[in-house]
């Protein structure tokens, strides 16, 4: 039997996402989008396959907006590969609760492989190919989807950050000296400033 064509693939997940974002990622389950859409679970059952599905269509319903169009050439490719990693940081900032799902559903999602699309042809400007455009790739992947999911989910952000700087300096003199700086580092300079190190490494002449 054909399914109906009533509910969208697009309204099936900002109904995950509305619950996503109120409950968590321990409250997304396929009982309480169907709850969300006014439905029961096995009539969602319809629209959707399984769980994955429904997580794929968040991660492309949170990404989908970001723009992947490349900066002005003008700027320095260092610059240009800073601002399309402030994008991503930025549409998935604004939904932090989507943040595990998308190492998990990047490589299914149209808008992330057109965002690594534009990276790679930046990277390729910067003289970065073959082995080198992968590790360099890999390494920005890991650092912006790391950074996100520490600034938002992770032990490190706010009273985690707050708890480390007050252990004893004797046994964890540099950790609580460091956790104690941290709180005073803006989000955004972090950010940026831990990316620029890791741009500078990636021209950097190979060992």
């Amino acid at each position: 039997m054909p399914r109906p064509r009533s509910l969208t693939p697009d309204r099936i997940a900002s109904a995950a996402l509305t619950v996503i974002d109120r409950d968590g990622l321990t409250g997304f389950t396929m009982r309480a989008v169907a709850a969300e859409l006014a439905m029961s679970a096995m009539a969602l059952y319809r629209y959707i396959d399984d769980r994955g599905e429904l997580e794929r269509l968040v991660v492309e319903r949170v990404l989908d907006g970001i723009d992947v169009s490349p900066p002005d050439p003008k700027l320095p490719w260092a610059a240009r590969v800073t601002l399309l990693l402030r994008r991503m940081r930025a549409a998935v900032a604004a939904h932090p609760a989507v943040a595990p799902l998308v190492p998990v559903h990047r490589h299914r999602s149209a808008a992330v492989l057109r965002w690594t699309e534009t990276v790679l042809g930046l990277l390729t400007e910067a003289g970065l190919t073959g082995e080198r455009r992968v590790l360099a790739l890999r390494a920005l992947l890991g650092y912006l989807l790391g950074a996100i999911q520490l600034e938002h989910l992770g032990p490190l952000a706010g009273a985690g950050t707050a708890a480390l700087a007050e252990l004893a300096p004797q046994a964890y003199p540099h950790l609580a000296d460091t956790a104690r700086t941290a709180r005073h580092i803006d989000p955004d300079a972090e950010f940026d400033g831990g990316l620029a190190l890791l741009l500078r490494g990636l021209t950097a002449p190979p060992d």
